[in-house]
């Protein structure tokens, strides 16, 4: 056996199951994904449509690109959902399984509570409770390791942006308690 033959594999501890159930296939996702988009195109298609289309005296009227950019997005969205409807009658592959599924939500749900959280206490500290959660829930990281790491990176985050290039960023009561 010659040394290009050998193949490392490495486990993953965390992988999902391989007989986890399917949650949805692949041609549901791509139907309602051309739906989305065709309705995306409706709706710019129509706003363009009302701000103007045409030419005028000095040129095209604030529509006329983003329209007919409207008009090409919507029949690939037409294209997309024929070929996603044709193919349905195959095989269905699936798209994404209960155990992947867990494992988006781990890093979509702390994510989006984050988008939240920043409303009302600011960008700093809400990137410190999730760089810190992060870091302890999801890699298994010590509590203290995790906790400096993300004050480190928070407080050169903050002289980067607010100290050094005055940058104005979403602050909340703690920055405010300090001054800034």
């Amino acid at each position: 056996m010659s040394q290009t033959d050998l193949e490392i594999v490495v486990e993953d501890p965390t992988a999902p199951e391989d007989d986890s159930p399917a949650i949805v296939s692949s041609g549901t996702i791509e139907i309602v994904v051309s739906l989305l988009l065709l309705a995306l195109a409706a709706t710019l298609g129509y706003d363009n449509w009302r701000t103007g289309i045409s030419w005028d005296a000095t040129g095209p009227e604030p529509g006329y690109f983003p329209f007919y950019l409207a008009i090409i997005l919507g029949g690939a969205s037409l294209y997309g959902l024929i070929a996603a409807l044709i193919a349905r009658r195959a095989a269905a592959a699936t798209f994404v399984t209960r155990a992947q599924a867990r494992r988006v939500m781990a890093v979509f749900v702390p994510t989006l509570l984050f988008c939240l959280v920043m409303q009302f206490l600011g960008l700093y500290v809400a990137s410190f409770l999730l760089i810190a959660g992060f870091m302890r829930l999801i890699g298994k990281i010590a509590l203290w390791k995790s906790l400096l790491t993300a004050f480190l990176f928070t407080a050169i985050m903050f002289v980067t942006f607010d100290i050094a290039f005055d940058v104005i960023m979403p602050k909340g009561p703690l920055e405010a308690a300090f001054g800034y």
